[in-house]
């Protein structure tokens, strides 16, 4: 009640009150203000909190040049427009195909064909059908970043023309049998240096080649030939079984043959240095008894060339007592 009659007394009173109230209004607005400057800036430096995953190098970039590589993990740059950074997956295995797109993957999978890509030119100046898929990975994530704008269709362009000159250089036969294999080499050696003097920072795993076949065209006689070679390779294998089985066996006989000629050879050796050792000592014989030796040789021949007959020998001497000489008698008389 006093308050009220001092206010009726002095009306200046009531403002000389009220003014510390106005001043705390006037300085709230203020306050808030700060606060939302504040936090705004906070929201702003925030933006410069990134994170580079497990299979992952992050490109710092200063202004659009590139300064700093980051490995995975919880990082900071400067926020836009001072800094930013660039993710490069290093370590996913990346696969472009030619010839082929695969419309649904495995375990279903099934590819639709793409002629204008796997029609090729051989050496020879046919056509053939070839499909590939090359699978590459990132190998210098700087290279890869700031220099291709679009990698995947970098490798086609690039495996595509590798590929249709390795097969240039090859005939029909040897692309779609012996050299199949070594094409795909040649084209994953041939594409790495060709993508490393273009400095892509790409490296290549794998060139597979998944169909080699002639145009639909004349498929129908390539598999007649096809045919033909197997038939061939089949009966030169059964020759070569046949030879395996019949050389040794031959070689066995001409040992065996050849054993049997040394063994003759030995025995008529022998027999003629018995007959020369035979011989030796009748000849020592007749030396001591010229006479008697011969007429010892003349009845034993005469046995053997008359073995059946009766044999009488006449001595040519007259006056000796032993005119006649019965063989057979006297061999009887023995």
């Amino acid at each position: 009640m006093s308050k009220f009659i001092d206010r009726l007394l002095d009306p200046n009173s009531e403002r000389e009150e009220g003014q510390p109230q106005q001043v705390k209004l006037r300085r709230l607005p203020n306050s808030v203000g700060w606060i939302a400057i504040i936090l705004i800036i906070g929201i702003y430096l925030a933006t410069g909190i990134y994170t580079i995953g497990p299979s992952e190098e992050g490109l710092v970039k200063r202004f659009g040049a590139y300064v700093r590589t980051v490995d995975p993990g919880l990082h900071y740059h400067l926020p836009a427009p001072f800094e930013s950074v660039v993710t490069v997956n290093v370590l996913e295995v990346r696969k472009v195909e030619i010839g082929f797109r695969t419309v649904s993957p495995a375990p279903n999978a099934r590819y639709q064909t793409v002629e204008t890509e796997a029609l090729m030119l051989t050496g020879d100046g046919n056509i053939t059908h070839v499909e590939i898929a090359v699978q590459y990975r990132v190998k210098d994530a700087t290279k890869l970043a700031f220099n291709l704008i679009n990698p995947a269709e970098i490798v086609k362009q690039a495996a595509e023309a590798t590929l249709r000159e390795q097969v240039a250089t090859r005939s029909l036969d040897e692309t779609l049998t012996e050299l199949r294999d070594t094409i795909g080499i040649d084209t994953m050696t041939a594409l790495q240096g060709f993508l490393d003097s273009y400095g892509t920072g790409i490296a290549i795993d794998n060139v597979q080649l998944q169909t080699v076949k002639p145009p639909a065209e004349v498929v129908a006689a390539f598999d007649d030939v096809n045919s033909a070679r197997q038939d061939k390779e089949k009966l030169i294998n059964e020759a070569s079984r046949y030879a395996l089985d019949i050389v040794p066996r031959a070689r066995g006989q001409a040992q065996e043959i050849a054993n049997q000629s040394e063994a003759y050879k030995q025995t008529r050796i022998k027999g003629a240095e018995g007959d020369v050792a035979r011989f030796i000592e009748v000849l020592a014989r007749y030396e001591l008894g010229t006479e008697v030796t011969r007429t010892r040789l003349y009845i034993e021949a005469m046995e053997e060339i008359l073995p059946s007959m009766d044999k009488i020998i006449v001595s040519g001497h007259e006056d000796g007592l032993l005119k006649l000489l019965n063989l057979d008698a006297a061999g009887g008389g023995q």
